[in-house]
């Protein structure tokens, strides 16, 4: 097992300059409020070509692959974003692909994988978390791109700590959701190197609190996931990532289905955003901080790849407003 380690800067704009022309440098935009203007930033990867950051570090990996190893065809496990992604890329460089995915998975993410001409492989939850634990992919002939380990994934993630710190350089805390840690890592690792004094916040959903759990065990720890939020229903931290999340994150701060919802009917109401639960989340507990705690803050909006009758369903519960 190798450990996952904290990319250099100059990795990090190398990649930067290998995604350009594929990746949207998304603005920073406040908040929507009817009381005052917010000092909390938006940073919408809804606006990624995949409609999630997904693409920065899924393209990146698949661009470091030699042209053999493009040719065996691409393969993932995901619950839909890391999937699009890696769609995309294949069909960029003109290769098949394949992605692992729960059966219980967004119908508008399986849907998705399928119209950018990849192949999703539906299995019990179950099933795709024993195929992670054992490193089924070992056994297979495809080019395999984890979606949280795989050092240039990360990388390609590490491009938005730049785009942040460019064009938000007094920020002081950034709030990033987390799954398996891919994200957080990438942007934790150009943030802290660039600017260490930057706090960097991690987001669960209080229905799939892994690293929390891990954090407060002192070593990888697995819990039961129950959740709106998908994109990161992540059981568990994996030995590989755990050292470099607790040398990275700062705090790690849950958040209730409830303000999920709230969060998600607020950025389509106010700021015109579809979101789904991951993407909600960090906004969501950069709410919830008081301002004096969170100074002026940056919020990673991760995915906007959610199901028109869970976001109707949220946009008509009385009970949200």
């Amino acid at each position: 097992m190798e450990l996952a380690s904290r990319p250099s800067l100059e990795d990090i704009r190398q990649a930067a300059d290998r995604i350009r022309d594929v990746i949207v440098d998304t603005p920073l935009v406040p908040l929507h409020s009817f009381e005052s203007t917010s000092d909390i930033l938006l940073k919408p990867e809804i606006h990624q070509a995949v409609t999630s950051f997904k693409l920065r570090g899924v393209f990146n990996a698949v661009a470091c692959l030699s042209d053999d190893e493009r040719q065996k065809g691409l393969s993932t496990v995901s619950a839909g974003n890391t999937a699009q992604a890696l769609a995309w890329a294949a069909r960029y460089f003109g290769v098949s692909a394949r992605s692992l995915m729960p059966e219980t998975a967004p119908r508008s993410k399986i849907e998705a994988v399928r119209a950018y001409g990849a192949t999703p492989v539906l299995v019990p939850v179950e099933e795709l978390f024993r195929y992670l634990r054992e490193h089924g992919w070992e056994s297979e002939p495809y080019a395999y791109i984890h979606p949280w380990t795989n050092e240039n994934v990360m990388i390609g993630h590490a491009s938005m700590g730049l785009e942040i710190l460019a064009d938000c350089p007094d920020v002081d805390s950034v709030f990033v959701s987390v799954g398996g840690g891919g994200l957080i890592a990438g942007v934790a690792s150009a943030l802290k190197t660039l600017k260490p004094s930057v706090k960097v916040i991690a987001v669960e959903p209080q229905g799939c609190p892994s690293l929390h759990a891990s954090f407060e065990a002192g070593k990888p720890a697995s819990v039961d996931c129950n959740t709106i939020c998908d994109g990161v229903a992540v059981p568990y931290i994996t030995e590989e990532m755990f050292p470099l999340l607790r040398e990275l994150v700062d705090e790690v701060v849950l958040v209730s289905e409830t303000d999920v919802k709230r969060m998600i009917r607020r950025l389509a109401l106010g700021n015109k955003m579809i979101v789904e639960g991951a993407g909600a989340l960090s906004a969501a507990a950069a709410m919830a901080m008081p301002q004096e705690q969170r100074g002026k803050c940056v919020a990673v909006i991760s995915g906007g790849s959610i199901d028109s009758d869970k976001l109707t369903a949220i946009l008509n519960d009385p009970s949200l407003e």
